[in-house]
């Protein structure tokens, strides 16, 4: 059984569509019905409710995913082949002025995920 946690709900135009591409990441389904979706990649788990007139380009919904290798995480995720501009996107890792590395996905929808490493 898992202890305290909170995850990120976030809207999705297709919740169906939305779990095929989280399924490029390495998510699996975990819960799926009409109303809401549930996505997990080992301890990461993301939650998805529908949204059918969202529009992507103007969405401002995120979420941080904290892990201890982000280097790992980021090649795993590049399998997908994302490209670097446009929605979606995988950025690549950088140094924030606080010293931490992050990248950024940004999902089909607009969700932002940034993804930061533990120190």
């Amino acid at each position: 059984m898992r202890g305290d946690r909170v995850t990120a709900n976030l809207p999705s135009r297709d919740l169906s569509a939305t779990a095929v591409f989280y399924g490029q990441l390495g998510f699996e389904v975990a819960y799926q019905g009409a109303d809401w979706l549930i996505l997990e990649r080992g301890d990461l788990e993301l939650e998805f409710f529908p949204h059918p007139e969202l529009d992507p380009a103007a969405s401002w919904h995120s979420a941080c995913i904290w892990v201890e290798d982000l280097q790992s995480l980021f090649e795993a995720w590049g399998k997908a082949s994302l490209p670097i501009e446009g929605v979606p996107r995988l950025t690549p890792p950088q140094p924030m002025p606080s010293g931490l590395q992050m990248f950024a996905l940004i999902d089909p929808d607009g969700n932002l995920l940034r993804c930061l490493e533990l120190d």
